[in-house]
């Protein structure tokens, strides 16, 4: 499904645990992180999209997360040149996505991420809030980052100022795009994730 624009509507899902730190998984075959997300099917409203995601990439059901917010309206990305294929019928030249804020409410445990014959992903971990800014590919960067700044007041009141502080602006980033938050150490989760600092 694209629109007259040539943008995919998606659902993107920023998946957060109690300590305020966010899942970012890495794509089967590949060395790209990410946060999970997919593409909308023509009878979906951009929820149920959600909660099929979720469950195709995660594992997880309804009963394992509380949506706590979502983005309004769309939030768009292109995609490089390179990807963009101009053949198909119909020319797909980007996602107009919108983001989820979920919290954890069940185990880490009941992460799957064999939940389909093709998983998306191979291995996650738990990283801090601001982590994804930069470390995501670069064309997703400003996606990511309109996304992460109209969630992070709900994020910050339900884990607190210290888990998801104010961003504060990087002077040596020429593009006054890099956020900086003080790592800390995650607990292995069981799942496939391992202890890691987002540093």
């Amino acid at each position: 499904m694209i629109d007259p624009d040539g943008y995919r509507p998606n659902v993107g899902i920023v998946l957060m645990n109690t300590d305020g730190r966010v899942f970012w998984a890495r794509r089967v075959h590949r060395d790209g992180w990410q946060f999970p997300q997919g593409g909308m099917n023509t009878d979906e409203t951009p929820v149920e999209a959600m909660y099929r995601e979720l469950q195709e990439e995660t594992g997880l059901l309804p009963e394992h997360v509380e949506v706590l917010a979502a983005t309004p309206g769309w939030l768009r990305y292109r995609l490089p040149q390179r990807a963009v294929r101009r053949r198909d019928r119909l020319v797909c030249i980007g996602q107009k996505q919108v983001w989820f804020l979920l919290q954890l409410k069940g185990a880490e445990s009941d992460v799957r991420l064999d939940a389909t014959d093709k998983p998306e992903f191979d291995h996650w971990r738990w990283v801090d809030f601001w982590y994804p800014l930069e470390h995501v590919v670069t064309f997703k960067r400003g996606v990511y980052s309109r996304a992460l700044q109209h969630l992070a007041p709900t994020a910050r009141h339900i884990a607190g100022p210290g888990a998801v502080p104010q961003p504060v602006l990087d002077m040596h980033d020429s593009r006054n795009r890099t956020y900086r938050q003080r790592p800390r150490v995650s607990v292995g989760n069981g799942a496939g994730g391992q202890a890691d600092a987002a540093s």
